[in-house]
């Protein structure tokens, strides 16, 4: 039987997880690594800790597995996107830390951007908005301030990526310098219309050409990894963002069908086909994982903070010991108590896209408790998602029959519960919930030969619970509209 390697490297931590062919879990492994906070709002990784921590687990994956790489048919990349890493091409070793996606410090220039009349052309040709989410103002930023950087970019002496990259640079001795498209798309220097970097945007922020990666479909024979790394060659056979590998790990194939990620972010994505359409609505036109040459579409909402509140919750609060503990805290009691926790620490992303929001928790009386805060904090999670679906369900205007979800929150039966009923519509979770991992399994295997064609992995499809509304109408409206006044109070922090 063939096995399938994926590389699953995250926000807080890489994991790798072997699969065999009927997509199931063999071994896994993962480790975590520092998250750096130089200043309020910025937020840094190590790159090397990063590839070593990649390593480590690859290496403790296949070994929990009882293999070894020449039972591996193919490696699949995925990866936190938009985190931004510049090298020299010579050493391979990083000129500065990974600026990470959750960054906010690159906000001025993203002023300056908007000021320059650009929105519009980022819009129609990137699909994006103008936001330090996104590695362009990133890459920009490390070029202004590492000193000598931008002298050495414009000799063609250093290399950019987000993380599958640095990845796939690091797994191959440097040989590979490649992204796909679903990385690509979210660096607000690529068209995704035209299927090329665009050259007024890389002069708009002032970006050498000579620093980007080569663009490939996300299935597609890379290359291998160098012998020494994991015991053998292996190729490389897919590659994809997280969270366009957890659409495709969630078979969502065709335009109209929709997932949603509940990780330290929560990311929404409908797929919407072979056409490019910009939102009108506040999401973002993003490339969907290409499994051959025809370009994949998706509308996608970000949020910045859904996972990380109840981080929190226990880091920040201790109002609970561990992170799965949230969910018997918030049960303890019937609801929020008329408390609505808005948790834009890092602003506010889409639908809304305002940089300068700040958390807020209104509604609170004598009566509050901590739990009312922690059933708040879950809440908030599914508001912020069920404005998405709304958004999502505008620009698409076609229904959303049912949504697919992954992601560690995911296995929170009362979040699950609470985002049905605010949706109206079934949300449905997997037996397994490793489906970026899974997406990214996939890519490889298409690429590899252990799997014809999209079909055979639609079959594979199977639905471990189905959480049915149960709320009213009227009663979901309520508290959608409570939420938004809200969000408005903390605009107006």
């Amino acid at each position: 039987m063939p096995y399938l390697l994926a590389l699953d490297q995250g926000t807080s931590s890489s994991r790798s997880i072997v699969f065999d062919a009927a997509g199931r879990i063999v071994s896994m492994a993962q480790r975590e690594f520092r998250q750096i906070f130089p200043k309020p709002a910025w937020v840094e990784h190590d790159p090397l800790e990063i590839w070593r921590t990649q390593l480590a687990t690859a290496r403790e994956a296949l070994a929990g597995a009882g293999l070894d790489a020449r039972s591996i048919a193919g490696i699949g990349i995925t990866n936190q996107r938009e985190t931004t890493v510049i090298w020299e091409r010579s050493t391979g070793r990083p000129i500065h830390n990974a600026i990470v996606w959750q960054d906010r410090r690159t906000e001025p220039i993203c002023r300056q951007l908007r000021g320059a009349g650009l929105a519009e052309v980022v819009a129609e040709r990137t699909g994006l908005v103008i936001d330090a989410y996104f590695s362009a103002t990133k890459i920009h930023w490390l070029l202004d301030h590492v000193p000598g950087a931008r002298e050495a970019a414009r000799r063609g002496e250093l290399a950019f990526g987000t993380i599958d990259s640095w990845l796939a640079w690091q797994l191959t001795g440097g040989r590979l310098h490649v992204t796909d498209v679903t990385n690509a798309s979210r660096t607000m220097l690529y068209d995704i219309r035209r299927a090329r970097w665009d050259d007024e945007l890389l002069a708009a922020l002032d970006v050498p050409a000579s620093l980007l990666p080569e663009v490939l479909p996300s299935c597609y024979r890379f290359g291998d990894t160098d012998a020494a790394l994991l015991g053998a060659p292996v190729p490389i056979g897919g590659i994809a963002g997280d969270q366009q590998a957890a659409l495709f790990g969630r078979g969502c194939f065709e335009a109209g069908m929709a997932k949603n990620t509940y990780g330290t972010g929560c990311f929404m994505l409908m797929h919407t086909g072979g056409r490019f359409k910009p939102s009108r609505n506040g999401l973002l036109a993003t490339a969907a994982a290409q499994p051959g040459e025809a370009k994949q579409y998706a509308l996608e909402g970000s949020v910045f903070v859904a996972g990380a509140v109840v981080q929190w919750l226990r880091d920040g609060l201790h109002a609970i010991e561990h992170s799965s503990d949230v969910e018997a805290l918030a049960a303890s009691v019937p609801d929020s108590g008329g408390v609505v926790f808005v948790p834009a620490f890092t602003g506010l992303g889409a639908p809304y896209w305002q940089p300068d929001a700040r958390g807020i928790v209104t509604g609170l009386t004598r009566g509050t408790t901590i739990a009312h805060i922690a059933r708040a904090a879950l809440e908030s999670i599914a508001f912020q998602s069920a404005a998405l679906l709304e958004a999502m369900k505008l620009d698409a205007q076609a229904p959303i029959r049912e949504l697919r979800v992954d992601g560690g929150a995911a296995a929170n039966d009362l979040l699950m519960q609470i985002q049905a009923d605010l949706l109206g519509i079934a949300v449905v979770r997997p037996k397994i919930v490793e489906t970026t991992a899974l997406g990214a399994a996939y890519l490889a295997g298409l690429s590899c030969g252990v799997y014809r064609s999209t079909d055979d992995l639609a079959r594979q499809w199977q639905v471990e619970r189905r959480f049915e509304p149960m709320m009213s109408r009227d009663r979901a409206k309520a508290l959608m509209s409570a939420w938004e006044r809200a969000v408005r109070q903390a605009v107006a922090v």
